[in-house]
């Protein structure tokens, strides 16, 4: 699945219909067959951790497109009047032609539109977004330490990935972050200097999405397969002590058993 990071380059690459007028819509989803947002103007798009909501006015109403791209949805952005291939549209869940470019969501599994009012119903419930350039970083940093630090007997690996306590985190950057603070992945809350996990998390993401910058890296290193201390090594030396990674695979069906890898020395 996308994570935070990943979410939030998407919505300024949607940036480029802010501004623009819907000259067709086409909702290939049952529950909005009938939508229809000719006419509305493109406000623009906002990350909310690993969701996106494309707000829009339309003849005064104000409603938002809220998409989720879970494991296989896809946006694509072609120019002013083109489309993606035949062989490609049978997975178009929604079309925007603007009087810029044409947005394209494929294999969209969460396609909803609904009143601009009513947002908090579909992400009210979760937690601050580590990526919200709305607020200071430092009041994200202590409402998501505040969250996990209520959880103290929970695995670390698994409070992070809970979207109600924190945003934006996702199997990559836990299994990273856990190896960057040298814990071990199911090392209790308790035990963890939350706010230094959080702050590093923070600082790591946000560089993670500067313009033109090397995108998501932990090791300092961009060259292909390099990027990574842990993530995906299963087996391979550590980077640091040269000790094999470890690793456990998910449970099926069970979101706090996920794909983890370690260094049995680096962290303890």
């Amino acid at each position: 699945m996308p994570e935070g990071d990943t979410i939030y380059r998407l919505a300024r690459r949607l940036g480029v219909l802010t501004g623009t007028q819907v000259q067709r819509s086409d909702f290939r989803v049952p529950r909005h067959a009938t939508a229809d947002l000719s006419g509305a103007t493109v406000l623009g798009t906002t990350p909310r951790g690993k969701h996106l909501l494309t707000r829009f006015d339309h003849a005064g109403q104000a409603l938002t497109l809220h998409t989720h791209l879970r494991m296989d949805g896809e946006w694509s952005i072609v120019g002013a009047g083109k489309m993606l291939p035949r062989r490609l549209m049978g997975d178009a869940r929604l079309v925007l032609a603007t009087t810029g470019a044409t947005a394209i969501a494929l294999r969209m599994p969460v396609v909803e539109l609904l009143p601009t009012s009513a947002e908090e119903a579909v992400v009210g419930h979760l937690g601050p977004d580590l990526l919200d350039d709305t607020r200071p970083v430092a009041e994200v940093v202590a409402e998501a330490t505040a969250n996990l630090e209520s959880q103290p007997d929970r695995a670390l690996v698994s409070a992070l990935l809970d979207q109600r306590l924190v945003l934006g985190l996702g199997n990559v950057w836990v299994n990273e972050l856990s190896f960057l603070r040298g814990h071990l992945p199911l090392t209790p809350i308790s035990e963890v200097d939350v706010g230094a996990l959080v702050r590093l998390a923070a600082r790591a993401m946000r560089f993670a999405v500067q313009p033109g910058g090397p995108g998501r890296v932990t090791t300092g290193n961009t060259r292909p397969g390099q990027r990574y201390y842990v993530y995906g090594r299963t087996g391979e030396p550590c980077r640091r002590c040269g000790t094999k990674l470890e690793f456990s695979p998910e449970v099926p069906n069970d979101p706090e058993v996920r794909h983890t890898w370690w260094c049995p020395r680096c962290q303890v």
